[in-house]
């Protein structure tokens, strides 16, 4: 069973480098967020109808781990193809850093054109950002997503390896499940998120503060976590802040959220080589997050 498991994290990176991201039409996430989409609207008790998000994400993990459960009893090569394949559908690496990369390659050249990708990783106006905010997004976004959109759900799917692989297959399409709920509901200005919001708080302590570790690995810079445990409660995430702060340190530079935090403030912010040194840890860093996942699955 545990080589089926680390077979699993193989196919999903191996589809990653090759796909990238399966069309819109035809991806999981995109079609649950279609059934959290009504919860999107004004409610009478809006905290109350939030906490239907709860079980929405519990049941996309207990279907997907129950069709694993079905194939397994049919061909072990064709669960590990399904686990596989779900374990595919919950995270992104490349995309990630074409995106990131992206932005920071037009930031100098083309300001204008790296505000109009910006929305793609980051939820802020980047009409007002000066090329120097608009990396420092990219880089920030490019920390936090990988904890969110790769090592969140990989770190999931190990774990629940050490159970059984449709465990394993179910738990990351809960957590994935989770943090979409949380990307879709999860504002200040949506009391309908408020569960959302606090059940993605819970689910991601520990893989935010992995992703930490493993950008300073991946950096080989140890002393990073310590300078980034000064900054990384700045943001009003208790999360968030773990990643994005090690990335500043590993790469001495500022990255800062106009009017809602700064980190590593008394650093310039990232240069188009700072920046894309700092998406390059972040690529290293993903890599070690399969890297790990594969080792726990096998072990």
């Amino acid at each position: 069973m545990s080589a089926l498991a680390a077979g699993a994290v193989l196919l999903a990176l191996a589809l990653d480098a090759l796909v990238g991201e399966p069309p819109t039409r035809l991806h999981p996430v995109a079609w649950f967020g279609r059934v959290v989409a009504p919860l999107d609207r004004e409610w009478s008790r809006p905290r109350l109808v939030g906490t239907l998000a709860v079980p929405l994400a519990l049941a996309a993990g207990a279907a997907v781990g129950g069709l694993v459960g079905v194939a397994l009893r049919h061909s072990f090569a064709a669960a590990a193809v399904v686990a596989g394949l779900a374990l595919f559908a919950t995270t992104s690496l490349r995309m990630l850093l074409a995106e990131a990369r992206g932005v920071v390659a037009a930031s100098e050249a083309d300001p204008a054109a790296a505000r109009d990708r910006l929305p793609a990783l980051v939820g802020r106006d980047p009409s007002a950002l000066s090329p120097a905010e608009i990396r420092s997004a990219a880089v920030e976004s490019a920390a936090e997503n990988l904890a969110d959109g790769l090592v969140a759900p990989l770190l999931a799917f190990a774990v629940g390896s050490l159970v059984s692989l449709p465990v394993a297959a179910g738990a990351a399409v809960a957590v994935k499940a989770v943090n979409t709920c949380d990307s879709m509901l999860g504002y200040r200005s949506k009391p309908v998120g408020w569960a959302s919001a606090r059940l993605d708080d819970v689910v991601m302590v520990v893989p935010a503060r992995v992703t930490a570790v493993l950008l300073a690995v991946a950096a080989l810079a140890p002393g990073a976590l310590r300078r980034a445990s000064d900054w990384a409660t700045a943001p009003p995430s208790p999360n968030s802040g773990w990643p994005m702060a090690t990335l500043a340190a590993t790469i001495d530079r500022r990255l800062s959220k106009p009017g809602a935090y700064t980190l590593n403030a008394e650093a310039p912010f990232p240069d188009v080589e700072a920046a894309e040194r700092g998406v390059a840890v972040v690529a290293r860093a993903g890599l070690l997050a399969y890297l790990l996942a594969g080792v726990v699955a096998w072990s």
